[in-house]
C-alpha cells in the first residue's frame, strides 16, 4: 500500500508575458472547489499590477494567504524572497495558524520554470512542508511561433524564456485558440510536441479551464527532470541570465516624489485611448506586454487594461474606494523601451485646465455659432453652441462632449450633445436649411446625444 503524502502540493505557473496566467489564477480563485490557495504573484515590473486584481477574487484573502513578490524575476534575482515566502508559510502551518490545500506560483512571463522548481528540492524545510505537483505553462496561440522564431541575438548562456517554459511543462494550455485558424493550431501543436513529448495539450479559449487540470495533477517527475538536466538539483549552477534588450517601465502615480517618473491627476480618456492607440501602432512588436490601472476623469470606476504586442484589452471595472486616492499605475514590458517617451506621453494625457483649453481652441465651432446637427440618418436640425466640454451624468464614464447644442426647433428646453467634433456629426448651417429654420421636426425634450 502506497503511502499519502500530506504534503502541500505547489503549482507553478508559468508562460511567456501575456499568455493568460492572471486570467487562469483568477478562474481558479472563483471556481466552486472549496480548496484553500496560498498565491505567490510575481511581476517583472516595479510596480504591481495584478496583485489586486487577483485579491478581490480571492474567497481564502488575507495579508498572509495573498503573497507578493515584487521587483524582478522569480528565477534569479528575487528567488531568495520566494524561499523566504515558502519557509514563513510553513511555519504558520506547523504552528496551526493555516491549513493550505494548495500553492499556486504565478512566475512573471520572463521566468525561467527551472530555477523556481529546484526551489522546492534543495530547501530542507520546504521539501518537508510541500511537494511540487506540476509546471502548467500556457502558451499564447496567436503570438508563441513569434518568440519561438526570435533570432535575436544574445550573449552565451541566455535563457530563451519562451522556449524553456514549454520544455519544462507538466502541462500545457495552449491559450487564445479563437485568435488563429485550425491550421495553424495544428502546426503549432506539433512544434510544442516536439519541444516537449511528455506535457498533454490541452486547448482553451480565456484561460478557462477546469480547476482538476492545474491542481493536484502529480505532474511532476524528478527522475525524468534529472535524465534531461542532469544538474537540475547542483545549487552552484550558473544563475539564470536574460535578454537584457528586454526591459520593463513602470509609471506609478502613487511613488515618492523623487522616485515618481509621472505628475499626479486623472487622465483624460481620450488622450488615453490616443495615446496607447499610437504606441501599439508603432511599437506593437517590441512591445511584448502593457498593463495597467488608470484613473480616468470623469468616471467612478478603475480602468483596467492589458495588451499583448497589438491586442488590446480594456474596460471599467469596480469603483474607487470613497475614501481612497485615485491614482493610476502602468507596466511596459518589450524591447527598446523609452522610459522618458513613455513618462512624457502619459503626462501629455492628464486633464488638467490647460490640456482642456487646448481641446476647446482646436474645436471648429466656438460658443454662439449657428450649427446643423445630425439627429437621425440623413435628418439634420439647426441649432446653436452654448458649451464646449460639455459633460452629464447620463454619458458614459470617461466621456466628455465637444460641444452641447440648443435646438431651435424643439422649445428652449431641448439640448443635444455632440459626441464628435467632425461635419458626420455637427456642421456648419447650409443654406437650404435657412428657410426651413422653423419646420417643428423635433417634439423631444431633454438633453440627448446625437446620432
Amino acid at each position: 500500500m502506497s503511502m499519502v503524502d500530506g504534503r502541500v502540493p505547489a503549482t507553478i505557473l508559468t508562460g511567456f508575458l501575456g499568455s493568460g496566467k492572471t486570467t487562469l489564477l483568477n478562474h481558479i480563485l472563483t471556481a466552486s472547489h472549496g480548496k484553500k490557495i496560498a498565491i505567490i504573484e510575481n511581476e517583472f515590473g516595479d510596480v504591481a499590477i495584478d496583485d489586486a486584481l487577483i485579491a478581490k477574487n480571492s474567497k481564502y484573502a488575507s495579508d498572509e494567504e495573498i503573497v507578493e513578490v515584487l521587483n524582478g524575476c522569480i528565477c534569479c534575482t528575487v528567488r531568495s524572497d520566494l524561499i523566504a515566502v515558502l519557509q514563513k508559510l510553513a511555519a504558520r502551518q506547523a504552528a496551526g495558524e493555516i491549513c493550505l490545500d494548495a500553492i499556486v506560483i504565478e512566475t512573471t512571463g520572463m521566468a525561467d520554470p527551472a530555477p523556481v522548481a529546484q526551489t522546492f528540492l534543495v530547501d530542507e524545510t520546504i521539501r518537508m512542508f510541500a511537494r511540487l505537483d506540476g509546471i502548467v505553462t500556457l502558451v499564447d496561440a496567436k503570438h508563441i511561433e513569434q518568440h519561438l522564431d526570435d533570432d535575436t541575438p544574445t550573449a552565451e548562456g541566455v535563457v530563451k524564456e519562451a522556449a524553456a517554459q514549454v520544455a519544462f511543462a507538466d502541462r500545457i494550455l495552449l491559450n487564445k485558440v479563437d485568435l488563429v485558424s485550425e491550421s495553424d493550431l495544428e502546426r503549432i501543436e506539433l512544434r510544442l510536441q516536439a519541444m516537449n513529448k511528455l506535457a498533454p495539450i490541452q486547448r482553451c479559449q480565456h484561460s478557462e479551464v477546469s480547476v482538476d487540470r492545474v491542481l493536484n495533477i502529480h505532474g511532476f517527475d524528478l527522475d525524468r527532470t534529472l535524465a534531461s538536466m542532469p544538474d537540475f538539483l547542483n545549487p552552484n549552477a550558473l544563475p539564470t541570465k536574460h535578454n537584457e534588450s528586454v526591459t520593463s517601465v513602470s509609471l506609478d502615480q502613487s511613488a515618492a516624489r523623487h522616485l515618481r517618473a509621472v505628475d499626479k491627476g486623472a487622465l483624460d480618456f481620450d488622450a488615453v485611448k490616443e495615446w496607447i492607440n499610437q504606441l501599439l501602432s508603432s511599437q506593437g512588436a517590441d512591445l511584448f506586454r502593457m498593463k495597467g490601472v488608470l484613473s480616468i476623469a470623469h468616471a467612478e470606476c478603475k480602468f483596467v487594461y492589458h495588451s499583448v504586442h497589438m491586442i488590446f484589452n480594456g474596460h471599467f471595472d469596480e469603483q474607487w474606494a470613497v475614501d481612497g486616492l485615485r491614482e493610476s499605475k502602468l507596466v511596459f514590458i518589450g524591447k527598446n523601451l523609452d522610459a522618458k517617451a513613455l513618462a512624457d506621453g502619459f503626462n501629455s494625457c492628464l486633464a488638467t485646465p490647460e490640456s482642456i483649453a487646448k481641446k476647446i481652441k482646436a474645436l471648429r465651432f466656438a460658443v454662439g455659432d449657428e450649427v446643423e446637427c445630425c439627429v437621425g440618418p440623413g435628418e439634420w436640425s439647426p441649432g446653436k453652441v452654448v458649451a464646449h466640454m460639455h459633460r452629464e451624468p447620463a454619458m458614459p464614464p470617461g466621456m466628455v462632449a465637444p460641444y452641447q447644442v440648443h435646438l431651435d426647433e424643439s422649445g428652449p428646453e431641448h439640448f443635444i450633445w455632440a459626441p464628435y467634433d467632425c461635419d458626420e456629426v455637427i456642421r456648419k448651417v447650409q443654406p437650404a436649411a435657412a428657410g426651413r429654420r422653423n419646420s417643428p421636426r423635433i417634439k423631444k425634450t431633454g438633453s440627448q446625444r446625437m446620432s
